[in-house]
């Protein structure tokens, strides 16, 4: 097993401290909170920098967090989605980075599946074509409380966007959350369909109520409702071989001593997913 942090995991310090506890922890992968991104290359820091950093602590970056909303549809929110994509490309590009996250949210909702599909799947043809220059690849990720928060919607739409540099992630929480995908799909797909894993827990609540996943997702590999082994063994059935990334979203966690709480996801994935 490949182990990842997810930097939102440890989301409380700064980019290089996330890095040094990820060298410190267990991990050999990284995935970039885009926020944490930006303030670093705010304080006059470079990709090239970046790059230097990951090295140094032995670290590849596996998926930069993400570009949000790809769901909007207004001309001036398009432009900035655009501005967007160049960008994270670019340093993707630079830092040895193969994939930046795609996040659809709830911009779309009420409207009929295939008015989301055609608007969503235009947003994402074009932002996979500006990654394609760079050979960069995206990782569609479903969110729970979304109208796109199945495997079966978000496979839809992929295909209706027909870029080969488009892939999933099986995030655990957002598919069981969402109340509408089994393990059993998620084993009948080939591993080129998946770009990441996100190993985590959670719990859930009814849809149409308001979401709270700082909270909702705030608990240990173990400690939620999500039958962890079933998904993990599901992941392997299709023969994934790369990173698993562990996510942690917890606001009560944040608090906590960040080595200690990536420490312990660590631990958790070596319970979980070696075999």
């Amino acid at each position: 097993m490949k182990k990842a942090l997810h930097t939102k995991t440890v989301y409380g310090g700064n980019l290089a401290t996330a890095l040094s506890i990820a060298e410190n922890t267990g991990f050999t992968g990284v995935e970039i909170v885009a926020e944490r991104l930006y303030s670093y290359l705010r304080q006059g820091n470079t990709a090239a920098d970046l790059k230097k950093l990951l090295a140094g602590h032995g670290l590849t970056a596996i998926c930069i967090n993400d570009i949000c909303h790809v769901d909007r549809e207004d001309e001036a929110s398009r432009d900035k989605m655009a501005e967007e994509a160049w960008l994270l490309s670019s340093i993707a590009k630079d830092i040895g980075c193969k994939a930046i996250q795609l996040v659809p949210l709830c911009s779309l909702e009420g409207r009929s599946w295939p008015d989301i599909k055609r608007i969503t799947a235009d947003n994402v043809r074009m932002i996979a074509d500006i990654g394609g220059k760079f050979g960069v690849g995206f990782q569609l990720e479903p969110v729970a409380w979304s109208p796109i928060h199945s495997l079966s919607k978000s496979l839809d739409m992929i295909n209706a966007v027909d870029r080969d540099n488009l892939r999933m992630v099986i995030d655990f929480w957002h598919l069981w959350a969402g109340g509408e995908t089994t393990p059993d799909e998620v084993s009948k797909l080939s591993k080129d369909q998946i770009f990441n894993i996100h190993f985590c827990d959670g719990k859930r609540q009814e849809r149409g109520t308001a979401w709270d996943e700082t909270i909702l997702r705030g608990y240990y590999p173990g400690k939620g409702d999500i039958p962890l082994k079933e998904w993990v063994d599901a992941v392997k059935a299709t023969g994934y071989d790369q990173y698993w990334s562990c996510e942690l979203i917890s606001a009560r966690h944040w608090e906590m001593d960040a080595t200690e709480v990536a420490k312990t996801m660590s631990g958790a994935m070596d319970e979980y997913i070696v075999d």
